[in-house]
């Protein structure tokens, strides 16, 4: 693997034909959740069954959160979370506040994003079809907003212990992503963002059209196995 910096965001980059991103073979872009250290997710991609072409990308969140640890090991995340308040939300099980809050710095965070994914594709050489992109918890929002609202969408989208924000919004753009893939996980037993809300998002997607898989598993806010496999499958259905 390599470190890199593409569009003002810390990127590491792995799998290809030399194990650091080279090579002109589909990618996905993994975003990481909230208060994890940037290079969360990378041992994924030694995990997913994908052809050695497959590439990966694993961008740090621009916001260090202040913990008293060395940059490499901080926590980072997209947008500030409020987690005392979440945490009220989440157990008075007030379902209408989460799933209609649209986060301070939702905006900025979409448009870096978007940033990456286009240069991406003009650094490396990574067209739009031939992208996953996916993330985890917070990250899993964001990817999620991107998808739904890009001009150019990705080939499809891994949801990973995510969740339904900013519906209002969200919902009425769903149709418009009815032919991709979509990967969805989520543990019965999360603490942090509930299960029923992660099947509210999969009822509403799948009420617009969009063929969700759905991989609920018996455990907290983690990626088992399970979905590690249906990531692997993904990611060779949507790139072949």
């Amino acid at each position: 693997m390599r470190r890199v910096r593409v569009a003002n965001l810390d990127v590491v980059l792995s799998g290809g034909p030399d194990r650091e991103g080279g090579g002109t073979g589909p990618m996905l872009v993994l975003l990481h959740g909230y208060g994890a250290p940037g290079e969360d997710l990378v041992p994924l991609g030694r995990q997913l069954a994908v052809d050695p072409s497959v590439r990966f990308a694993f961008p740090a969140a621009p916001h260090v959160l202040e913990m008293g640890l060395p940059k490499e090991q901080a926590g980072r995340a997209w947008w500030p979370i409020d987690m005392v308040e979440l945490q009220r939300v989440a157990m008075q099980r007030d379902y209408e506040t989460l799933t209609s809050r649209v986060p301070d710095g939702l905006v900025q965070a979409r448009a870096e994003v978007e940033a990456l994914l286009d240069a991406l594709e003009a650094e490396h050489g990574v067209a739009r079809n031939k992208l996953v992109l996916g993330g985890f918890s917070q990250g899993a929002m964001l990817a999620t907003d991107v998808a739904l609202r890009s001009e150019r969408p990705p080939a499809a989208l891994a949801i990973l212990s995510g969740s339904l924000i900013t519906k209002a919004e969200w919902i009425p753009l769903m149709r418009a992503r009815a032919t991709m893939p979509v990967l969805q996980s989520h543990g019965r037993t999360d603490p942090l963002l509930s299960f029923e809300v992660a099947e509210m998002l999969r009822q509403e997607l799948t009420n617009a059209g969009v063929a969700v898989e759905f991989v609920p598993f018996n455990g907290g806010h983690t990626i088992p196995n399970g979905a590690v496999d249906a990531l692997s499958k993904l990611v060779a259905r949507a790139t072949a």
